[in-house]
């Protein structure tokens, strides 16, 4: 497990009154309530299947279930905030009334939709958007005061595979965490759990150097999440397609783990609790 003896990282997280400790790696498992995403085992379309799928996924060790109603994958449409939040709120309100105990995390880069279903239930916003794509996301964090996904993207789902150009694709994501990190200070934001974005506005390669050098990120002195799972940057370099690509998954997640990621963003909760654990052997 990386070390980093330079810097002090925050290994702690209040989110929904609970102190969490990431000292010990996290799983966050993937629930879509869209009909698009690009993992279709990932769709849940009913409320009876969500909570399926959050019984697992809590079962098999999640710390988080990170829910999402807007498709994210390369070319997706753009939806409604409406027909968003008709998506996202009964699955929020079925999982909080079922689960009391479970963390939710909202995957999405609106303000309106993530503060609804902080009032429904849920603890966590992930934003895809690093806060670019709404003005009022982060005084919205400030005023909710709950923990914040900050991640690096370009443009929006639909034109981000057109913007990844860079000439230092390492340095520029850490500058725009860095920098919106720092905007997130100045309003009191407490929690912040940096994720550099591996697949949006990243060709392969870009990815992979996001990868290698993921230790560095700890220089800002946050958590890190890795969300790489089943993604075109394994099942391209595979020749094969997001159905098959677990066992990739399971190789970036434990490479992840090793370079100092503290949550592990997953479609296959079982399997990455099992990288965590015997990642954790190594000390």
């Amino acid at each position: 497990m990386h070390k980093d003896t330079y810097f002090k990282k925050k290994t702690t997280l209040n989110a929904g009154g609970k102190l969490i400790d990431l000292s010990t790696p996290k799983v966050m498992g993937i629930i879509n309530t869209t009909p698009d995403s690009f993992f279709s085992a990932s769709r849940k379309q009913s409320v009876d299947e969500v909570l399926v799928q959050a019984g697992q996924m809590l079962q098999e060790g999640a710390a988080f279930l990170d829910l999402g109603a807007y498709s994210t994958r390369p070319g997706a449409e753009d939806i409604s905030i409406q027909e968003e939040t008709d998506r996202l709120l009964p699955a929020v309100e079925a999982i909080a009334e079922a689960f009391p105990e479970a963390i939710l995390s909202i995957d999405t880069f609106r303000a309106e939709v993530a503060e609804t279903a902080i009032n429904a239930g849920a603890h966590i916003i992930n934003d895809i958007s690093g806060g670019q794509l709404d003005d009022h996301m982060f005084d919205t964090v400030a005023r909710l005061q709950v923990p914040y996904v900050l991640m690096h993207t370009r443009g929006t789902p639909k034109t981000m595979t057109s913007l990844a150009q860079y000439d230092d694709v390492f340095q520029e994501v850490f500058n725009f965490l860095e920098e919106q990190y720092s905007r997130l200070m100045q309003l009191r934001v407490h929690d912040v759990i940096i994720d550099p974005g591996f697949g949006f506005a990243k060709k392969q390669e870009h990815s992979y150097t996001l990868l290698n050098r993921l230790e560095e990120f700890s220089r800002l002195g946050l958590p890190v999440l890795a969300g790489m799972s089943r993604k075109r940057m394994i099942y391209g370099l595979t020749c094969t397609t997001a159905n098959e690509a677990l066992n990739g998954t399971t190789v970036v997640n434990t490479i992840a783990l090793m370079k100092g990621a503290n949550i592990l963003r997953v479609h296959d909760v079982k399997e990455a609790i099992e990288v965590v654990n015997i990642v954790n052997t190594l000390g």
